[in-house]
């Protein structure tokens, strides 16, 4: 499958299963473990847990196998390594807790004056 039709068929599953609050960090020129970071909220364990089933079925009628699936038994937050995408589906308060997008969107090397300033 090639990389557009596995996120499409991320974005689809998160949507259809009516995930929050979607966003989507190009991480490529901060890592070299995945191209894409997708992260999602649900609003229940069991919401978390349905939406990264979801993304799973999904990658799989694609062709695509999971490397790999954390958090399932919790459900507080889940993560599924489909390769070149790393699919995030939390709950709110982890989401907010972890702030994964202020995360992964620093620029390394980047002082917090530079980033007040916006250079």
């Amino acid at each position: 499958m090639t990389a557009s039709n596995l996120h499409d068929r991320v974005l689809h599953a998160l949507e259809e299963m009516k995930a929050r609050d979607i966003k989507e960090l190009d991480v490529s020129d901060l890592t070299s473990v995945t191209e894409l970071m997708v992260i999602a909220s649900g609003t229940s364990n069991r919401h978390v847990k349905s939406l990264a089933d979801k993304v799973i079925e999904s990658a799989r009628e694609g062709g695509d196998k999971p490397l790999g699936v954390e958090g399932a038994d919790e459900g507080e937050w889940v993560l599924v390594d489909l390769d070149e995408i790393v699919v995030h589906v939390m709950l709110p308060r982890v989401r907010d807790f972890y702030n994964l997008e202020k995360l992964w969107a620093s620029t390394p090397g980047r002082d917090d004056r530079e980033a007040r300033r916006g250079s």
